[in-house]
Parts: structure tokens; sequence; C-alpha cells
């Protein structure tokens, strides 16, 4: 069957992808949220991979299940057969698309519920902004920590959780010769200096490693793990490195932050331009320092 280009677009916005060795073949995405899904749904992917298409599922780079080989003719009862189980295709066009998260809740380094804040902004800007049409697609990520294990950096808006110590003010450093929290820091940010504990902030990167590591309880954890804004990261062809936005102090604090932010690249981005590129034509250092809200 030749398809026309039209057909092909319309079917490409609901999240199938036309397989380039053939005409009518459709690599179809199925929506996760954060890369989890029940057994049961796994099983349904399974089986309508073995109904409607080759046999075969691909994971995704955004945490998506993508059902291969699946005939145009047979697009239609995939998505009511998959519709029916709970599952929905989509992830791509120019919105927000699927959210990626790292395993943050469970890691023995994540400072931040990766999992809570995902699902959280999967349902109110991946489900809630579906229609909203944007200059280009928009990504954001969740990560647990700064070691960015899905470049949360890299991503139009990415969360990484920190955790910035704090030197107890009542207890006191005994300046012992080896010092766990000075051992601890990958940063080299904690230094014994003189018999006292200093945390130098211009290079400590709010990992957190060093709580807990004083006997003494010297070093201690702030009473709220922060959430670290960036914006304006890509990959590609032009990779960005995300620039620094604000620190959140709670999940309805970044989910305010995200809406703002996507709502100001709807209002002032143009057609094709992505939201690095709109923050850097509205010049970057102006736009960071007089935030548009934090």
């Amino acid at each position: 069957m030749k398809l026309t280009e039209e057909e092909i677009k319309r079917v490409k916005g609901l999240g199938c992808l036309k397989d380039k060795r053939y005409n009518d073949v459709f690599n179809v995405r199925v929506l996760t949220v954060n890369g989890k899904l029940t057994a049961d749904k796994i099983n349904t992917i399974a089986k309508a991979s073995e109904l409607f298409g080759s046999g075969e599922v691909a994971l995704t780079v955004r945490q998506t299940a993508e059902i291969q080989g699946v005939k145009y003719e047979n697009l239609e009862k995939l998505f009511a057969y998959l519709n029916e189980k709970g599952l929905d295709c989509g992830g791509t066009g120019p919105k927000v698309r699927p959210v990626v998260s790292c395993k943050g809740t469970t890691c023995q380094y994540g400072l931040i519920d990766t999992y809570s804040l995902s699902e959280k902004i999967h349902e109110r800007f991946y489900k809630g902004y579906h229609d909203t049409v944007l200059p280009h697609k928009f990504k954001i990520a969740v990560g647990g920590c700064p070691n960015n294990c899905v470049k949360p950096d890299l991503n139009d808006i990415g969360i990484i959780g920190s955790c910035i110590p704090e030197i107890s003010k009542e207890n006191h450093c005994m300046g012992c010769k080896s010092c766990g929290v000075e051992n601890t820091c990958p940063m080299k940010a904690a230094r014994l200096t003189e018999g006292k504990i200093s945390i130098d902030a211009s290079l400590c990167n709010g990992c957190g490693r060093c709580i807990g590591k004083c006997p003494f309880k010297v070093i201690t954890a702030p009473k709220q793990m922060g959430y670290t804004v960036y914006i304006g990261g890509r990959w590609g062809k032009k990779a960005n490195r995300g620039s620094y936005f604000c620190t959140a102090s709670s999940e309805e604090e970044v989910l305010d932050v995200i809406e703002k932010l996507i709502l100001f690249f709807r209002d002032n981005g143009t057609p094709g331009e992505r939201f690095a590129d709109t923050v850097n034509r509205l010049n970057k250092d102006n736009f960071i320092q007089n935030k548009i809200l934090c």
C-alpha cells in the first residue's frame, strides 16, 4: 500500500513512526510513566506485538516501549486493543514529551522521590497539556541526584535532587586526623583546615554523600531536600548543556516552575525553535537573572 505524506504525518502524530524499509509499516510507541509498567501491561504489549506487529518490542531512549512492524491497516485495531487494557500510544510532535526519570526513589544515592515527581509531571503536563501546540518538542527529565544518570541537564527542563549540607552550630568539629567527611566528598569541597571542617560552596554539587559521615554529627542534612531546576538543555546535532535556573523546595513549587516555563515557551518561542534557542535569543543571562518566577 502506497501511503500519502498526509497519512504518514497523521499517524506520526499518534506515535507511529514509519519504518523506512517499507511503504506501509510503522513502529508504534506505547507510553509508560517514567519507564514503569506492571507485569500485566508488559504482557499486553507483548501480545499486541504478536497480534498486530512483527512480534518484536524495542525500548526507546525516553523509556517508552515501541511495537515493531505494524502495518497501516492494523493501526486502529492496535490502538483499540491497547486502550482497552489501559495503555496509550503517542510521544511525538511539537508538544510536551513523555517524562524521563531515574530510579532515585529506590537508588542508594537518590535524594528525592523521582517516581512521585515524574508521575505528577506526566499527569499535569504530558496529559494535561497534550493538546497544547508548542514551537517545538519539549522534553523534561527528573534525576534523583547530581550523578545525572538520565542526563536531566540535557533536556529542555531538568530537575535534579540536591542536598546542601550544613555545619552544625551545636556540635563541634573534633579535628579528627582522618576526617570521614573530607574523605567521602567526591568534589573535594569538604576540607579540614586548622582542625576545623569547612565546605566550599563553589565546589559542592549537593550530592549529600557527606551526610552522616561525621561521628560527632557536625555535618547535618537540611530539613528539606532541594530540587535544582536547569533549563535549555538538549542533545543531538546541536548539543547544549542546560543552565541553572533556580532551586525549589517542594514538588508543588517544581510543578509551578515547569508550568510557567512551558507557557513562556508557548508564548515567546518561534515555530521550529527549541527552548534553548528561545532563551538564548532573549538573552540567556538576563532571562535567568530576572527569573520569571523563582
